[in-house]
């Protein structure tokens, strides 16, 4: 593997005193794509809120470049260059479809947005729409391309292929391609075993909160993920 752009190690964390993610360690280089896969309810949107600064860790170490992260907030690892795209409240449905792609960008001209619109036209047609008024795949798109748009180093995404058509999850691929040869890492947490394949560079595998198998794409067959993701 490339340098580390970022990295977690011994990571651990939950909610009140109940631990979900134990001793959890991962990394991503720049240009590469982390995919993070695991039954439901196994820790893996945790992980990424720990992650994120949405939650603090009780313990471990997060790390972008050489700068530690545990301390910081969400706005604050934002403005070091990452990008979160939960699973769960997605958009901010008050605001309109522009306002939520322009959220942190300075520059209010769709031209950068032309690529994106040439894949998902329907956000260009709603662009002064209410977010709240759309679909849950719609929003999961406008989620998406937000994260991706907002020209940061490093995107976080919490199942982003959920509820989507599989034409978009198709864009959603290609679109991580584009990104990433441009130098952008991405973690992704993601159900859809296809997808994961199409785009992972590495695998991290969890069960009970722990990392059960991690490597690169090529080392780890599919029976060996499917060992672990079926029920």
């Amino acid at each position: 593997m490339s340098a580390a752009l970022f990295a977690f190690d011994d990571l651990a964390g939950g909610y009140g005193t109940t631990t979900i993610v134990r001793g959890v360690a991962g990394a991503v280089a720049a240009g590469e794509v982390l995919c993070v896969l695991g039954r439901n309810g196994v820790g893996k949107s945790t992980l990424m809120k720990l992650l994120a600064g949405h939650l603090r860790p009780w313990r471990g170490t997060v790390t972008f470049g050489d700068r530690p992260l545990a301390a910081l907030d969400p706005a604050e690892r934002r403005a070091l260059g990452m990008t979160y795209c939960p699973q769960e409240r997605i958009v901010f449905d008050d605001l309109s479809v522009r306002e939520n792609l322009f959220l942190m960008r300075a520059d209010r001209s769709t031209a950068p947005l032309k690529p994106y619109f040439a894949r998902f036209p329907i956000l260009e047609r709603r662009l002064g729409q209410h977010a709240g008024t759309l679909s849950g795949g719609e929003k999961k798109i406008l989620s998406f391309v937000r994260g991706c748009f907002e020209d940061a180093p490093l995107v976080l995404i919490d199942e982003p292929t959920e509820g989507v058509q599989l034409e978009n999850i198709e864009h959603m691929r290609a679109l991580i391609s584009a990104r990433r040869q441009e130098g952008v890492a991405f973690v992704v947490v993601e159900q859809n075993l296809a997808f994961a394949e199409a785009v992972a560079d590495r695998y991290l595998v969890m069960d009970q909160g722990r990392v059960v198998l991690e490597g690169a794409r090529d080392e780890i067959g599919r029976d060996a993920l499917l060992a672990h993701l079926q029920v």
